[in-house]
């Protein structure tokens, strides 16, 4: 495929705007584009214009199965008038094609498709399967990601590849993603007899007080070191004359290997079952998202495989880092704990979800090669 048309599928996708949603239109774009090469996407619709795609290519006469996975969504463009750029114009101004989801990450997705044509128009097959994942709802919820884990899509893979931008460098470790919800029940009377009343913020107080050193004795991770864990968002009361009868807070945590999704709900649930068995308040912990670290031995075969095509294809000097931020891959690893991932892709993570949102065409067209030679040798 030439450059020309690797750039126009890029822009096509672009043009469509799926923020948070609307993933069906890019999911029967890319399934005509795949037809044209005489290969078979599955479009998984589901909810209001929203669909998973899913495509599959190889001989399968292994059990080894690739998985590439990506996100046909984006987040919200904001003000429009803040832009200088079409957010969905797709506009080049030399090596920068601007554009939302440029970077977060439809060039990604583009380089994935396109890795995978090319490889089938070349007449090589795997002798197992590469299967391409493209998933809904990733900025927001992990609506489709959640949706294929429970068909058991990652039961079978050998190894992932997470094409979010990255710049080139190799990560092999992600922090998982944790939100919570404490509510606090007491019992409303006047501000001028409080003795009265049970104040529901009293309640989230003392919660927040033990939450400050809930963390401090858990184990470091050996490559993502200590869970991150902070309070961002409190709500009680809607008048200053009466004590609040309920009250809430929010919290977000960063879980690693060593210390798992499960550990912190069963430690958080801890915290709650002292303060209703020792004081009068009455507190529930509720779960409200759920997405679960990821680390590979930096040192594993896939690692080095990954860092080998990038450096091959890449102008710049590809690192091996870890970031403090979740992936569909979140999702996919929750009863594949030992499956192998990498995130890869182009440009920066930093330019994603920003006004004048952009990824570079050097970038781009580096991702689509590198793809391409992992996809190739990770079958040997």
């Amino acid at each position: 495929m030439d450059k020309e048309k690797q750039a126009k599928i890029l822009k096509d996708l672009i043009h469509i705007n799926s923020v948070n949603g609307n993933e069906l239109d890019v999911a029967d774009y890319l399934a005509r584009l795949f037809a044209q090469y005489g290969m078979d996407a599955k479009v998984d619709a589901f909810g209001e214009r929203r669909a998973n795609l899913i495509v599959e290519f190889g001989q399968g006469n292994t059990d080894r199965v690739l998985g590439i996975t990506g996100h046909m969504d984006t987040v919200a463009v904001g003000n429009r008038a803040n832009w200088h750029h079409d957010p969905f114009g797709a506009e080049s101004q030399g090596d920068r094609l601007f554009g939302r989801g440029a970077a977060d990450m439809k060039s990604g997705l583009a380089a994935q498709a396109i890795a995978l044509i090319e490889l089938k128009e070349s007449g090589w097959q795997p002798d197992g399967k590469i299967r391409l994942i493209a998933t809904a709802g990733e900025e927001y919820g992990t609506p489709g990601a959640n949706r294929l884990e429970k068909k058991g899509i990652a039961k079978d893979l050998s190894a992932l590849i997470v094409g979010e931008p990255t710049g080139g460098n190799i990560v092999y470790a992600t922090s998982g993603s944790y939100n919570y919800q404490v509510v606090c029940k007491g019992r409303s009377a006047h501000s001028s007899m409080p003795e009265r009343g049970i104040n529901a913020v009293s309640g989230l107080a003392r919660f927040i007080e033990l939450e400050a050193s809930l963390f401090d004795n858990v184990p470091l991770d050996q490559y993502l070191g200590s869970v991150k864990h902070s309070i961002t968002i409190l709500k009680a009361g809607d008048q200053v004359n009466t004590i609040p009868d309920r009250a809430e807070l929010r919290g977000n945590l960063r879980p690693t290997r060593a210390f798992d999704n499960e550990r912190v709900t069963q430690r958080l649930g801890q915290a709650i079952d002292y303060l209703n068995q020792t004081t009068d308040y009455e507190l529930t912990l509720n779960i409200l998202n759920d997405w679960w670290p990821i680390a590979t031995d930096p040192q594993s075969d896939l690692v080095k495989l990954a860092l080998k095509a990038a450096s091959d294809s890449y102008a710049n000097q590809p690192e091996l880092t870890i970031i403090n931020g979740a992936t569909d891959a979140s999702v996919f690893v929750k009863h594949r704990a030992d499956l192998p991932v990498v995130v890869l892709g182009a440009d920066e993570w930093s330019r994603a979800h920003q006004i004048d949102e952009y990824t570079t065409w050097s970038s781009y067209f580096a991702t689509i090669n590198a793809y391409r030679t992992i996809m190739h040798d990770f079958f040997g």
